[in-house]
């Protein structure tokens, strides 16, 4: 367990699930299904057994550092990874993985973001576990690919190689498909849905840096005279004002030879939007998710979620989503989720306070 470290990625705003998320207090730091504990809560919980706490870095925007302070107290500041600018998650991680690397080049890594959801903890320890053991002997970078359940469209997709192995080739990737796409996906059984959970030891994940983004790890790698020390912070301005915006899955996953996929089922979402958090909550006998203080007539297959000190009524819906939060109500069919981000820009031009 001394050379397995955890990566957490924790600087999104999350405006799919506004008014709920906002850019001073994304849903990662709130408790979204009730249970006392935050999403960040729940993910840095998650690896307990897997890692040891100081094994464990979160990767996050600057603004949210004392949110992080606050919730995860047992983490130093050296834990705390503080970006200057949103560069998507190749920067995020390469920052991260060359920090640790700095410390332990022997190191096997987990990156995982804050804001997922994970219903069936052990067996998601146990196929992390798995994963682990693969990468601490193999140089091969892995991603979780979850069973898909439903032909979903807003989610990436997986296609590996069928064979009996427990660690399987990949063979493509696909980004957000159309439905007639994801239909054929599903029909076909040999795709995935993409997780964004990945597992690899830092030698591997520098060698496909340097590959397939050289500047990335360029830059990350002039970091090894700063990391740990109070220079470091000033080295990181410098550095982001120079790295270009890529995801991992671009920049790398969709490029290397050696990705491999561990299929897994542990009762996964990604809470991106109101619809997948509406997928994984419990629901009343009208098929209603809700928390709030409420009284419902005739109204089904809703999520509602509004503050506790204010009586909502609401007669006559069906398939809605209802959330109020901090001065903002939103009322939108949930099969409209996605007008959430037109909805978002709207309200930023009244006033950024609502975002």
């Amino acid at each position: 367990m001394q050379d397995t470290y955890v990566i957490i990625m924790a600087g999104g705003v999350g405006t799919r699930f506004w008014p709920f998320s906002r850019t001073d207090f994304p849903k990662q730091f709130h408790d979204v299904l009730g249970t006392g504990r935050t999403l960040l809560q729940q993910t840095v919980d998650r690896f307990d057994g897997v890692c040891p706490i100081e094994n464990v870095y979160i990767v996050t925007s600057q603004e949210y550092k004392e949110l992080i302070k606050q919730q995860i107290p047992e983490l130093t500041d050296d834990q705390i990874l503080l970006e200057p600018h949103r560069r998507n998650t190749a920067p995020c991680i390469a920052y991260a993985c060359y920090k640790i690397a700095a410390r332990n080049p022997n190191a096997n890594v987990v990156v995982a973001p804050a804001d997922h959801i994970i219903l069936k903890e052990e067996v998601f320890k146990d196929t992390i576990k798995v994963a682990l053991g693969a990468t601490r002997n193999e140089d091969i970078l892995i991603t979780l690919g979850i069973q898909p359940t439903r032909p979903d469209t807003g989610y990436g997709y997986i296609q590996y190689i069928p064979d009996k192995l427990t660690v399987k080739k990949v063979k493509s990737f696909t980004e957000k498909p159309h439905l007639e796409l994801a239909l054929q996906f599903l029909d076909s059984g040999d795709f995935v849905w993409n997780a964004g959970i990945f597992v690899w030891n830092i030698n591997a994940f520098k060698k496909a840096l340097t590959s397939f983004q050289p500047d990335i790890a360029e830059i990350f790698q002039g970091g090894n005279d700063y990391y740990y020390l109070d220079s470091e912070d000033a080295f990181i301005q410098r550095a982001y004002q120079h790295c270009g915006s890529i995801s991992i899955d671009n920049g790398i996953m969709e490029k290397a030879e050696n990705v491999h996929v561990v299929l897994a089922s542990f009762g996964w979402s990604d809470l991106g939007t109101w619809k997948s958090m509406y997928e994984v909550s419990e629901k009343d006998a009208n098929l209603n998710v809700t928390d709030g203080n409420l009284i419902l007539h005739n109204t089904t297959n809703s999520i509602i979620k509004t503050p506790k000190d204010k009586l909502v009524v609401i007669n006559g819906l069906d398939g809605f989503i209802v959330a109020e939060f901090d001065g903002v109500l939103l009322i939108c069919k949930k099969d409209d989720e996605q007008k959430v981000k037109e909805f978002v820009a709207q309200a930023k031009e009244l006033d950024p306070k609502y975002v």
